[in-house]
C-alpha cells in the first residue's frame, strides 16, 4: 500500500463547511432545489458500462448508479441517476467522500446533511434514498479496506 500525502487536500470538514455556506445563501427550499438541479448538471458523466444492476443503490426510488474504484489507498467514486434531484444529491456526497481512504469515508461524521436542512425537507423515499447512498459508499470502503489493507 502505498502512502498518499493528504497535505493538499482539503477535509471532509472544510467540504461540508463550502456547502453549508453555499446553501445558507438561500432562503427557501425550492432555491436549495435548484441548486441541487445545478449540481446535477456538474456531475461527470458515468462511464454507461457501470449502469449495471450490481451498481444500483438499493433502497432508492429512483435509480441511482454508484460505482467505486481503489487506487493506491484512495476510493474514488462515480455516480449517475435518473432523478435530478437525486443526482444533485449524489453529486454532494461524491464531492465530499470522493478520493478519500477507507478509515476516512467509514468515520465520516455528514453533518452537512441536517445544517442545510436536506434530510428534514426531502420526501421519506428521497431520505430512504439519500441514507441507501451513504451506507452503500461506507460498505464500498469497508470491502476495499477488508480487501486491501490488512
Amino acid at each position: 500500500m502505498s502512502i498518499v500525502n493528504t497535505s493538499d487536500v482539503k477535509s471532509i470538514r472544510n467540504i461540508q463547511e463550502e456547502i453549508v455556506a453555499e446553501f445558507e445563501v438561500y432562503e427557501d427550499w425550492m432555491d436549495k432545489y435548484n441548486c441541487l438541479i445545478e449540481l446535477s448538471r456538474d456531475l461527470p458523466v458515468i462511464d454507461p458500462r457501470q449502469k449495471v444492476n450490481e451498481n444500483l443503490i438499493r433502497g432508492c426510488q429512483s435509480k441511482v448508479w454508484l460505482n467505486a474504484d481503489y487506487q493506491n489507498g484512495i476510493i474514488h467514486f462515480s455516480a449517475d441517476s435518473d432523478a435530478i434531484i437525486t443526482k444533485g444529491i449524489v453529486s454532494l456526497l461524491i464531492r465530499i467522500l470522493s478520493g478519500r481512504t477507507p478509515d476516512e469515508i467509514m468515520n465520516a461524521d455528514l453533518s452537512f446533511m441536517d445544517q442545510i436542512g436536506l434530510r428534514e425537507n426531502l420526501s421519506p423515499t428521497r431520505s430512504n434514498g439519500l441514507l441507501s447512498m451513504i451506507k452503500q459508499m461506507k460498505l464500498y470502503a469497508l470491502a476495499f479496506k477488508t480487501k486491501y489493507e490488512k
